[in-house]
């Protein structure tokens, strides 16, 4: 195959993945808002341990038909990897209750920074200016539309603190671990999710009483939010392999700044389906400030020099090696 249409099938199934990653996020948070402002389930992070059961009962299907192929990751990264992303999403369903809207919105913008210190220090990564400057303009974009009240107390600062730094580690961790012990995205998952799923389930009841006083077992269900709730686990599948997808076939900093596009898309879905109450001036600046951002940090860090490790280019769409045949081709069109 020439070299020319190779890089444009990496081209199309990169898109594919990125897409994949955007309808399935902003799609559960969608159903998520609906579950939890319709019919009171407010049981975040219980519901996160059910996501990950529907995830396991995925990658289970996908073993027996032979797509995961066999694979080792070790007890002792498998529970660094669990540990740490229970504390992110434990983390951030915390921030939330704790903290002013604004406050954790500028909590999430801090994530990339952070992103960008692990590959520093890990990968020994180097941003070129432009890159660097792209990415302040998306940080400065995204905070226009979304930061408005901000308040900090201490509990709230804390939370928010352990929240970006295991965030940031578990995402740096998706990639380390795919590039590390040679696994795919499937294979990876497979590894991860029942561990998530049973230590979810065990902690989640108490967490969510703990944050809401409300106990998980006396809540009223019904056949409506029994189908919402089947719903945010069925598209919660696309969304835990589309995260390990993207991450493994860009960087953990692209799919933090890339990322926020998501959260563009959710003002604009919001302002359609739910009013144009919010939307003024400043919120249009923001958006527009912030795409024009991603655009020129898809550009820029895509150049020779974008971003560089230990001498070599290190460009956004980075593919590591898997043990499975043109396995990444496999996970963007999945």
């Amino acid at each position: 195959m020439a070299p020319s249409s190779k890089a444009d099938r990496k081209s199309a199934v990169d898109a594919a993945a990125w897409m994949f990653n955007v309808v399935t996020s902003v799609g559960i948070i969608i159903v998520n808002k609906a579950l939890m402002a319709r019919y009171g389930f407010s049981f975040a992070t219980t519901l996160t341990g059910m996501h990950f059961v529907a995830t396991t009962v995925m990658t289970a299907v996908l073993r027996w038909f032979g797509y995961i192929q066999s694979s080792h990751l070790p007890w002792s990264d498998l529970l660094k990897f669990v540990i740490v992303a229970n504390f992110s999403i434990v983390g951030m369903n915390v921030s939330l209750m704790w903290n002013s809207v604004g406050f954790y919105q500028i909590a999430k913008l801090v994530m990339v920074p952070v992103s960008c210190l692990f590959e520093i220090v890990f990968d020994k990564v180097r941003y070129s200016r432009d890159t660097k400057l792209s990415i302040a303009v998306v940080l400065i974009g995204v905070g226009v539309c979304t930061v408005t009240d901000v308040s900090v107390n201490a509990k709230g600062f804390i939370a928010a603190f352990i929240a970006v730094w295991s965030t940031s580690l578990q995402q740096y961790y998706v990639q380390s671990l795919q590039r590390k012990y040679s696994l795919s995205s499937f294979n990876l998952l497979a590894h991860t999710a029942p561990a998530q799923a049973t230590s979810l389930l065990l902690l989640g009841p108490f967490l969510d009483y703990w944050l809401t006083n409300k106990r998980i077992d006396a809540f009223d269900y019904q056949l409506a939010s029994l189908f919402f709730i089947l719903l945010s686990c069925t598209i919660a599948i696309g969304t835990n392999l589309s995260q390990f997808i993207c991450i493994g076939r860009f960087t953990a900093v692209s799919f933090q700044v890339l990322g926020h596009m998501k959260t563009i898309l959710v003002l604009i879905l919001g302002f359609i389906f739910f009013g144009k109450e919010g939307l003024n001036l400043q919120v249009v600046l923001g958006m527009i400030i912030a795409v024009l951002g991603m655009i020129w940090y898809g550009d820029a860090s895509s150049k020779p020099g974008g971003k560089e490790r230990r001498g070599h280019s290190l460009p956004v769409s980075r593919q590591p090696k898997h043990i499975s045949d043109s396995s990444m081709e496999h996970d963007g069109n999945a």
